[in-house]
């Protein structure tokens, strides 16, 4: 890639806004909407949708947000690579969880060489409710941070 092509990267967050801090992708993208930026990124509200990477198309770099357990405090930030997850040791804790793995198998095919980023959020609470736990709340600037850290 020469020096003059502007870098093309898609932010996708997912989850469901049903379940609490299962949505805190989605609550991301949504405050990444309100805010003012470059025109060669792409903010996608993926939801629970299984196509929601298809809707991507060619990028340069793709970050997913998503609720991942990973044993940490809630609200702890993980920074993934789609190397970083045993697929087959994986206990997904939601439907969009499958699909969003067989999404991503299937994104590499589209957007080799690109590289791909999952900022993972610990969830503190996965019942029903439409608000994020006042944990994983107070952490939203902090992952918005982040967000743009890795958009550079």
């Amino acid at each position: 890639m020469n020096g003059s092509k502007e870098r093309k990267i898609a932010i996708v967050g997912v989850g469901n806004l049903l379940l609490m801090d299962e949505g805190v992708g989605v609550h991301v993208v949504q405050e990444l909407r309100r805010r003012s930026l470059p025109s060669n990124i792409l903010v996608i509200d993926g939801g629970t949708s299984p196509d929601a990477l298809a809707f991507v198309g060619e990028v340069d770099k793709l970050i997913i947000i998503d609720a991942v357990r990973g044993g940490g405090e809630a609200g702890t930030i993980y920074r993934l690579s789609p190397d970083d997850i045993d697929w087959a040791e994986r206990n997904p804790m939601s439907l969009h969880e499958w699909e969003l793995m067989d999404s991503l198998k299937l994104t590499s095919y589209w957007t080799e060489g690109a590289e791909v980023v999952i900022i993972g959020v610990e969830p503190a609470e996965m019942e029903w409710g439409l608000e994020l736990s006042a944990e994983v709340e107070a952490r939203i600037p902090r992952i918005i941070q982040v967000v743009l850290e890795e958009v550079g």
